[in-house]
């Protein structure tokens, strides 16, 4: 007997392999806390990293319809999240939460 998987496995595999690649989730967060776009130059600080880990991140967050970037008339680009990350918001949140109550024990 052979047992189907049922697909919606493998999108969360998807959503997983996005989101746990170093930064993606600080990113995330970074950018719900801040309610507005930002600009690369001030993810890269608040998430202290290389320019080339932020870029990588962003593209692949892009790619997966996580975060938008925004082309201004002075030619600067800023980034925010999509609607489809802010419905991901609270739950990147709880895993925050979660890690904070149980560090503590």
């Amino acid at each position: 007997m052979e047992i189907e998987c049922d697909p919606i496995y493998a999108k969360v595999d998807e959503l997983l392999d996005v989101l746990t690649k170093s930064k993606s989730l600080h990113i995330l967060l970074i950018l719900h806390e801040a309610g507005h776009p930002l600009s690369f130059t001030k993810l890269k600080l608040s998430v202290d990293t290389s320019g080339t880990t932020v870029s990588r991140r962003l593209n692949e967050l892009e790619k997966y319809g996580l975060v938008s970037r925004e082309i201004s008339e002075a030619t600067s680009i800023s980034y925010r999240l999509t609607e489809k990350s802010e419905s991901l918001a609270p739950i990147i949140q709880s895993m925050y939460e979660w890690c904070d109550m149980w560090s503590q024990s």
